[in-house]
């Protein structure tokens, strides 16, 4: 046997060239396989080091990480309370805990390191990540998204940023405690559902706008037929038995193979759906959805990007633009009679999550969308509060989609 060297760093790479020089022979083994494979290793090339059972497991489990996995971030992978995971190169690796962001004492050996471990990764799921194709995302088996940008797109190194999908559920209930929303205001939005208003939820990155989606949409009848239409599955409708679900699909390898969001709400229209919900538009598939909203599917719900209600509005109409030939004025007209309700959810510095704003959107025929603002933050107020009066509240809900 070779002389292996003593310092952790050391055996492990030890340990993966002859993992690596093993599985040579035998194709690509699954993840079971491997792990056998890296077992069988450890306890023939080993046998000179001083180490425990739980010592040789856990080496085993490095080697694992460093093949299949994440190496040296797997630890925040696997921990529940971490959210999000940023690596800014080999050596500065940040992770979201409670909505915070703090800089772990993680890091990897050199940018080498972590170009060859974000690149094996994203290779075992076939996403290709290389010079010529330096940026790529990824959907994990457990609903998670990672993307990751190389040099020489980043010149300070590999990038990589995860967003886990951590698999929990909040109900309304909770969502009040934690002061994401007032009671009043959850009150409401849950009879705008109940009663086929058709809502847009907007937001920045990270603000909750896929959880209050979820939230929301446990309050659609059970016995109505739901179409989900995701980038990346995170919606989870429970008590609905006619559901039916659809996540778009990146082009493969060679560039064909694409299913985009439009695409989706083209094919949920022929599978006659209650409500369509749109995880989030960004660009020209906003003029399907508008279409989708405008032909008999109330009480639909979507996301978007966006600084406040009025800036979605805005940003909608320039994004439907560039999928529609129709005039500015028609565009305006269709997207006010297709959204009933629109909220604004917003994170603070503190990483506080909270709806800010909820508005009504009037029928408009002019260049200028007709909102009113139902629920919001008053100047120098913390806790949202019901702006308009309780009359106009009154007459929304009794407005129906048959009064468009």
């Amino acid at each position: 046997m070779d002389k292996i060297r003593y310092s952790p760093d050391d055996i492990k790479e030890q340990m993966t060239y002859y993992v690596l020089n093993a599985m040579r022979s035998g194709g690509d083994p699954s993840d079971d396989e491997l792990k056998q494979i890296i077992a069988n290793v450890i306890s023939d090339r080993a046998k000179d080091l001083k180490m425990s059972l739980d010592e040789r497991r856990a080496l085993a489990g490095i080697v694992f990480n460093s093949l299949r996995r994440l190496d040296v971030i797997e630890p925040l992978m696997e921990d529940p309370s971490v959210t999000e995971i940023m690596v800014n190169g080999p050596d500065k690796v940040f992770f979201e805990r409670g909505g915070r962001l703090y800089r772990s004492k993680i890091s990897f050996r050199d940018a080498k390191h972590l170009t060859t471990v974000i690149s094996a990764f994203f290779a075992n799921r076939n996403r290709p990540l290389n010079e010529a194709n330096p940026i790529a995302d990824l959907r994990l088996p457990d609903g998670s998204r990672a993307n990751a940008v190389l040099p020489p797109v980043a010149p300070d190194g590999p990038i990589v940023t995860i967003r886990k999908f951590t698999g929990i559920s909040h109900d309304i209930a909770s969502l009040i405690r934690s002061g994401f929303i007032s009671e009043e205001c959850a009150r409401f939005l849950s009879e705008c559902v109940r009663n086929k208003k058709t809502v847009f939820l907007c937001g920045g990155t990270g603000s909750g706008k896929t959880t209050f989606l979820n939230c929301l949409s446990s309050f659609i009848p059970a016995d109505e037929r739901v179409v989900t239409i995701e980038d990346s599955a995170e919606l989870n409708l429970a008590g609905i038995d006619n559901l039916v679900r659809m996540e778009a699909r990146l082009p493969g390898p060679d560039g064909s193979g694409e299913v985009n969001i439009g695409m989706m709400i083209r094919a949920a229209l022929r599978m006659r759906p209650d409500r369509i919900i749109v995880g989030e538009v960004r660009g020209a598939e906003s003029a399907d959805m508008i279409h989708a909203l405008n032909t008999g599917h109330p009480g639909s719900m979507c996301t978007g990007h966006a600084n406040s209600c009025s800036e979605m509005l805005d940003r909608l109409t320039v994004m439907v633009m560039a999928g529609s030939n129709l005039p500015y004025e028609a565009i305006v007209s269709q997207i006010s009679m297709g959204i009933d309700v629109i909220l604004h959810i917003t994170r603070s510095r503190d990483g506080r999550r909270y709806v800010d704003e909820v508005c009504r959107v009037r029928r408009n025929s002019g260049q200028k969308f007709n909102t009113t603002t139902l629920f919001g933050i008053k100047k120098g107020g913390s806790n949202l509060e019901r702006i308009a009066d309780e009359e106009e509240i009154r007459s929304f809900q009794r407005y129906s989609y048959q009064d468009r």
